[in-house]
């Protein structure tokens, strides 16, 4: 949805909901009731805007006559943002209430249990992601070699994202940053809550 602006992003989104909840798209007065749209030519300028780049098609003189184009350019996720994750020292995760519009073409994975968690600390830059960044998470209880997860330090009740390998009968949860030091602990005291599968910069 690189060539719709935000507010087009956001009415297409209403629309797509609206079909899926109830089965036919909103009138005029709900988009601008609910989106806040000063007026009908508002929405109908976003509108023609949608129907011109292939996200929604209409039926002349049809009631209700907005539908949404089969199949779209593109499906969104609307992702949401469960906590802070220490890319640097582990940290208690601090709980944050927001949630970001995504395409299906920066998140290929598919299926439930995708979720974001904002990265504070400077632990992985050399994997490309400093602090404030979000990371989008697969949901898994398992890891491979290499894999970067979000881990829980059981004994401390902390998390921290780190890369995950096996050794020696112990983890190492090694950072991408030669200025921290790799954390090592019991298999026993790792848990893992999810492996990164995209990276949202924060520019």
């Amino acid at each position: 949805m690189n060539n719709l602006s935000q507010r087009q992003v956001k009415l297409y989104s209403y629309i797509r909901e609206h079909v899926r909840r109830e089965g036919y798209p909103p009138t005029y007065d709900e988009m601008c009731a609910d989106l806040g749209f000063s007026t009908k030519s508002l929405v109908r300028h976003h509108l023609d805007a949608l129907i011109a780049r292939g996200y929604l098609e209409r039926t002349p003189g049809a009631s209700r006559g907005l539908r949404l184009a089969e199949p779209p350019p593109a499906t969104t996720l609307s992702l949401p943002v469960l906590g802070v994750i220490a890319a640097g020292i582990p940290t208690t995760s601090d709980q944050v209430l927001e949630a970001v519009e995504l395409t299906r073409d920066i998140v290929r994975e598919q299926g439930d249990g995708l979720y974001g968690l904002r990265v504070r600390g400077e632990s992985m830059i050399d994997a490309l992601i400093h602090d404030g960044d979000i990371v989008v998470m697969k949901h898994q209880k398992e890891a491979h070699d290499g894999e970067m997860v979000a881990v829980r330090l059981k004994d401390r009740d902390e998390y921290t994202l780190k890369r995950f390998y096996r050794e020696n009968g112990r983890i190492r949860l090694q950072p991408a940053n030669p200025s921290f030091p790799p954390l090592y602990a019991h298999p026993a005291n790792v848990e893992v809550q999810g492996r990164v599968v995209a990276v949202i910069r924060q520019l």
